[in-house]
């Protein structure tokens, strides 16, 4: 008999309630094995690829694409007995299905993102569209109801009673959740984070468009031609002449930021210090490096200077690196520092953090910023990877902004905001001459930095950056 099973949304990182369903890479009838890829989801903090925790067949999406779901319910129903065999063993910490809890004896871990070990790489599996015609008529004598693994578009709905875990009602003012998909054929278009939001904002239809990448992926290029190209279909529902606004759910990392940024806010008493200093020292220093075999290859950035000096300055007032803890009425003063980079992605701003950034050496620092960056960007920064940071620097010059009064993130005590590197005049030794300046902005919570430390921080950072070579003596 099928045995049918429904696999909860998971918390994949610390304390998350939700997730917004990008993409399907399943459908019902389609047979799925352990850890193949069945679903991408946006959390407020990552876009996280989920893995399947069983063999079997799918019988039932239960969130379409763009659905907000809680963690913890049900999004899939999966027969993990379509051949009417002795079930399989459930995977080894894997939430309770149908009431059931886990064999933890069985020696299978779920590699779902965030938690688990890792057995190598999970790939994608070509998705396979559902055969139009029903399974054969000689399967129908296992159960009253159509066969599981025949996917026709009535076999879901026969078998959904049996599964013993309730779903949750859809949020309201969302469709019901059906087959994942609201084109024939429970099509679901291809397209990454940054692509799905650009054709958000700018009012395109994914389901009417044809990706030209790889496996029918859509690209950027496919959003902006469609922009661009008088509309040939009625699918777009129709704007009114005239209007100037638009409106977008707040939701996800916006979501998230907003809220972690209110808290912080209105919880700890901010002062923000400035400090404009010479750093055409630092940029010589540079430039030197950046010709020497060791960095040759490496993306040597200003950045990384300000990181390093960053780090070499907590040394002298650890209390930046410190964490007030309310709850427990305490001071929590860290023997380690991972450093937070505050980044603009095309979903909104992440702080992902180089752990132990205080064991790093210059180079190691410019590399691990480099491919920081490089996967906030992309948007597969791993939840896990924006937990735990100690202080954080905010890059405001790449903008050419020279400086700001930054809010410190939530379970830290102070952020520094790096300005933009400009050519203007400077007085050295009594002469007006062009150098190489920049302003700090540091801005720190007054419950654990007095107004001294703080000032010593911000004055050691300037130090090390206007000439490096004090870094010899921390």
């Amino acid at each position: 008999m099928p045995q049918f099973k429904q696999f909860p949304l998971p918390d994949t990182a610390e304390g998350l309630t939700e997730a917004e369903i990008l993409t399907w890479h399943v459908q019902p009838g389609d047979t799925v094995k352990v850890n193949d890829i069945i679903v991408e989801i946006e959390t407020a903090k990552a876009a996280v690829e989920l893995p399947c925790p069983w063999d079997g067949v799918v019988t039932e999406l239960l969130a379409e694409v763009g659905q907000t779901v809680e963690v913890g319910v049900p999004i899939i129903t999966i027969d993990v007995d379509p051949s009417g065999a002795a079930a399989p063993a459930p995977v080894a910490g894997a939430p309770a299905i149908n009431g059931t809890a886990p064999d933890a004896t069985e020696g299978r871990v779920a590699n779902l993102v965030g938690y688990g070990p890792k057995s190598g790489p999970a790939k994608r599996r070509p998705r396979v569209a559902p055969p139009a015609a029903p399974a054969p008529a000689a399967a129908a004598p296992v159960a009253p109801a159509p066969a599981a693994v025949a996917p026709a578009p009535a076999a879901p709905a026969a078998v959904a009673p049996a599964a013993a875990v309730p779903t949750s009602p859809a949020p309201a003012g969302s469709a019901p959740a059906a087959s994942g998909s609201r084109s024939p054929g429970g099509y679901v278009p291809l397209a990454k984070p940054p692509v799905r939001k650009l054709a958000k904002d700018l009012g395109v239809d994914l389901y009417a468009l044809t990706g030209s990448g790889p496996n029918g992926v859509i690209t950027r290029e496919d959003v902006e031609q469609a922009v661009a190209a008088p509309a040939v279909t009625p699918a777009a529902a129709p704007v009114a002449t005239g209007a100037r606004e638009r409106r977008v759910p707040i939701k996800g990392v916006r979501k998230a930021t907003a809220q972690a940024m209110v808290d912080s806010a209105f919880t700890a008493p901010h002062v923000t210090e400035f400090l404009t200093i010479d750093v055409t020292p630092m940029m010589e220093l540079r430039a030197r490096l950046k010709d020497t075999p060791e960095f040759r290859g490496v993306k040597l950035t200003p950045l990384a200077f300000c990181a390093k000096a960053v780090v070499l300055a907590t040394r002298r007032t650890p209390d930046v690196n410190a964490t007030w803890d309310a709850a427990a009425n305490e001071i929590v003063y860290k023997d380690y520092v991972h450093l937070g980079i505050a980044a603009a992605t095309p979903r909104g701003l992440v702080v992902p953090k180089v752990r132990d950034a205080d064991r790093m050496s210059l180079r190691e620092l410019a590399v691990a910023l480099d491919e920081l960056a490089t996967t906030a960007r992309d948007g597969k920064t791993a939840p896990a990877d924006m937990l735990g940071g100690t202080i954080t620097i905010t890059n405001v010059g790449v903008f050419g902004v020279d400086t700001g009064t930054p809010i410190i993130n939530p379970g830290e005590s102070a952020i520094l905001a790096f300005g933009a590197i400009r050519d203007m005049p400077w007085v050295v030794d009594g002469q007006v001459v062009p150098r190489k300046v920049c302003q700090l902005a540091l801005s720190f919570d007054h419950r654990v930095v007095d107004g001294q430390q703080g000032s010593q921080f911000l004055a050691d950072v300037g130090r090390l950056l206007s000439d490096p070579g004090v870094a010899l003596t921390y």
